[in-house]
């Protein structure tokens, strides 16, 4: 390691205490976005962050207002115009904490148990911006950033960021970068460093279905009147094929496949047929031939039924023909697939399926692409080479199968590709209560971020 290099990486284990403080104040503040009541608090963190930025360096620290709560910038560009700029993205809003019964310590007062630190975003995700943070001050506090950074950390992402689009659309200037980093994922195991380099997009859809006008006596209109809920339920039969394929014409059309190369990585996870069925508890897997349930949930897009509401549901009896049936449906999207051309594959699939004895509306909901990143880009690279300094092993490559909607929003504003990763775990309890972080984790991803900025130099 270069003199710089290993005196940032020194300055980082001995201010670990000092780093932990600050995640506790961090987590604190209970900056719940999608309760009103927590306004107040949501800005409190985003003016607590901006102090933050300010005392260890970071210049034109800005808190931009948007429609909805505000997003913080701030950045460092003294390296040199001939060296890389990374914009590190965050989000400093938090889920609510209910059921507040279930939590074995309150969920805004940070508790240390064992190696864990409990509290509502201690890992989604106000430790993986602390550790972000931390990695800056370290080499800040040893020399100079080897690279230019800048921060983006907004306050919505746990409603759906309904306000990044038009601040990244207004501010593409000041947000212009050569990569993102997006430390909000995560890692396999503790001891298993993970970078996922691709996360399936969404197609959302509310379907209904509509017989007579009103509901029905079923002894006295069944075997007459098409039943609505019966209709729904063919249709959505039809929907795949005996081997687990999406039925709707056109919809692999445009899916990228799978190389050799990356299903050979893709097997280095040691996430197996057993891991699901665990998870789960499911009796059995199920899914498209040919494709291992890894590739399936992260390589191949699907259609999945949310929801189901027609007739009556309650408590007893009642003999109805219901007037109308409703499904939820999603589908998630791999590359190069775009939600505007599912949705027009799901109309001529009704248009084709669904009989004339009922009247049908498909409404579309949210429609998010699918995103990947080049494994073997300059950023996914260095982030590679950090990793391994800092676990010893080559780390794992993912595909993610959720969406995180920003990872699309860069490339489509900026032009840019992010290099994912993360260090909470399936364990945290990400959204759930006792949510926490393994600390010596977090203390490694500090270290693997240093290496970072210094191979991305180099």
């Amino acid at each position: 390691m270069t003199d710089l290099r290993s005196t940032a990486i020194h300055y980082a284990h001995q201010n670990r205490s000092r780093f932990l403080t600050e995640l506790k104040e961090f987590c604190a503040i209970p900056s719940v976005s999608t309760d009103a009541e927590r306004k107040a608090d949501v800005r409190r963190a985003a003016e607590w962050l901006a102090g933050r930025l300010m005392a260890l360096g970071v210049v034109n620290v800005q808190v931009f207002e948007t429609a909805g709560h505000p997003v913080v910038y701030g950045e460092r560009l003294d390296a040199g115009a001939d060296k890389p700029t990374v914009l590190i993205y965050g989000h400093y809003d938090v889920q609510p904490a209910e059921p507040l019964e279930l939590w074995e310590s309150a969920p805004f007062e940070p508790t240390e148990r064992g190696e864990h630190l409990y509290a509502r975003g201690a890992t989604d995700m106000k430790g993986q911006v602390i550790a972000s943070l931390a990695a800056i001050e370290a080499i800040l506090q040893s020399g100079r950033l080897p690279v230019n950074v800048k921060f983006m950390i907004e306050g919505e992402e746990e409603i759906g960021s309904p306000s990044l689009d038009a601040f990244m659309d207004s501010h593409r200037r000041l947000l212009a970068c050569d990569m993102v980093l997006n430390p909000d994922s995560g890692i396999l195991s503790a001891d298993l460093p993970t970078i996922t380099y691709a996360l399936r997009g969404l197609a959302y859809f509310e379907l209904h279905v509509f017989g007579p006008a009103h509901d029905l006596h079923s002894g006295t209109f069944g075997g007459v009147i098409h039943n609505p809920a019966q209709v729904l339920c063919e249709l959505i039969a039809g929907m795949h094929d005996a081997h687990g394929r999406v039925t709707l014409p056109g919809f692999y059309d445009a899916v990228l496949p799978l190389s050799d190369e990356e299903r050979a990585e893709l097997a280095r996870l040691p996430i197996d047929e057993s891991h699901y069925l665990q998870e789960s508890g499911a009796p059995a897997l199920w899914g498209e031939a040919g494709y291992t349930a890894v590739e399936r949930t992260g390589a191949r897009p699907t259609l999945e039924v949310n929801g189901l509401l027609s007739g009556f549901t309650g408590e007893g009896q009642k003999t109805v023909l219901p007037a109308w049936a409703m499904a939820k449906i999603s589908c998630r999207l791999v590359p190069n697939q775009n939600g505007e051309e599912v949705y027009g594959q799901m109309l001529r699939y009704l248009e084709t399926h669904a009989p004339k004895t009922v009247r049908w509306s498909l409404k579309k909901m949210t429609a998010g692409p699918p995103a990947m990143s080049d494994r073997h880009s300059k950023g996914v690279q260095a982030l590679g080479r950090a990793m391994e300094t800092v676990w010893g092993v080559r780390p794992l490559f993912k595909r993610e199968g959720g969406s995180v909607p920003v990872v699309a929003q860069c490339h489509k504003h900026l032009g840019v590709e992010s290099v994912n990763t993360g260090f909470s775990m399936s364990g945290d309890n990400m959204h759930g209560p006792n949510e926490k972080v393994h600390l010596p984790t977090l203390w490694r991803g500090v270290d693997a971020f240093i290496h970072f900025f210094f191979n991305l130099a180099e």
